[in-house]
């Protein structure tokens, strides 16, 4: 008799009102789920890259991984694997050559394989890259005529697809951008390419200092715009003492790179007394505060010769 009770209960109305609350139950997960997906930074309403919300916050690995396949190009293969001795290799050269970043690396960047084990550990190594090169200086094949412009190689050609693979993967990476854009534009010679580059990692990360001082060269050593690019290196600075300044180790290379381009570009349009502020700012923070003391002493020399000039003209004169 129970046991037609309780069938005759389940087969009643009376449950519907648990799956009521069942599909109210599902709304508000779907909801709440919704606002945590809109925020999350790997949905596709952030962003348009497959690839990055594939992979999702791994893809920042991979970036390191291609970016470092690209230095590993730059020295024509010629690259310490996880087993070697990586102490030369701490910092890419191909962004330390760039400018990109300073460098820490130490130890001896030719023997990281070590002397050879026997004639057959020598004679192996005739058939692999076993010499320390960088495609700017020629590579192992001489590549680079005496400009420089290596724009016609196929090896630099193939390192720029890996750059710029790494930034779609990690657009936070602004070293990415700066390596890239100085690529472009001073072993391809192009320019244009190199600025939207750079204005795309701008767009991905509008507070960096770095992009700014980056776009600021070009605009400086190949736009021959000192006005532009002194507009932008003060941008840079003023974001670097907002970003850096409070810091207990703050970024040195990048204080030292912005202010001693904005000495220079103040020298050389002889607004000498702003050019001796900013000497002063490098000064504080470089790591050869001896050789920007020189330079300083030298312009004040150059400020105080036409004071010493005048009274030999007046006396002359006379």
């Amino acid at each position: 008799m129970k046991a037609v009770r309780r069938h005759s209960w389940l087969g009643g109305r009376e449950p519907y009102w648990l799956v009521g609350a069942l599909l109210i139950l599902c709304f508000g997960l779907a909801a709440r789920l919704g606002l945590w997906f809109a925020q999350w930074q790997g949905n596709r309403l952030q962003s348009a890259n497959l690839m990055g919300v594939l992979l999702g916050d791994s893809r920042r690995m991979f970036a390191n991984h291609f970016f470092a396949k690209a230095d590993a190009y730059f020295h024509s293969g010629f690259y310490p694997t996880v087993f070697d001795n990586r102490e030369a290799f701490q910092t890419p050269h191909m962004a330390e050559d760039a400018g990109a970043m300073g460098g820490h690396n130490q130890g001896d960047e030719e023997g990281f394989l070590g002397a050879p084990r026997d004639w057959i550990d020598k004679f192996s190594r005739k058939f692999f890259p076993s010499v320390h090169t960088h495609l700017d200086e020629g590579g192992p094949s001489g590549l680079a005529d005496k400009g420089g412009d290596l724009g016609g190689s196929s090896e630099v050609r193939e390192i720029l697809p890996w750059l710029r693979l790494s930034a779609a993967l990690d657009p936070d990476r602004v070293e990415t951008y700066t390596v890239t854009a100085f690529w472009l534009r001073k072993r391809m010679g192009k320019v244009e390419e190199a600025e939207q580059f750079l204005r795309e990692g701008l767009r991905a990360n509008p507070n960096s200092y770095e992009l700014l001082y980056e776009l600021g060269r070009v605009y400086a050593e190949n736009k021959n715009d000192p006005d532009r690019a002194r507009n932008l290196w003060e941008a840079a600075l003023r974001r670097w003492q907002k970003q850096e300044s409070a810091k207990p180790e703050p970024d040195k290379f990048s204080f030292v790179e912005i202010t001693s381009h904005l000495a220079k570009i103040e020298e050389q349009q002889r607004n000498y007394s702003q050019a001796l502020e900013y000497m002063e700012m490098w000064k504080a923070r470089s790591p050869s505060p001896a050789a920007v003391q020189k330079q300083i002493e030298a312009l004040q020399e150059k400020l105080r010769a036409p004071e010493a000039a005048s009274p030999g003209k007046g006396s002359g004169s006379s």
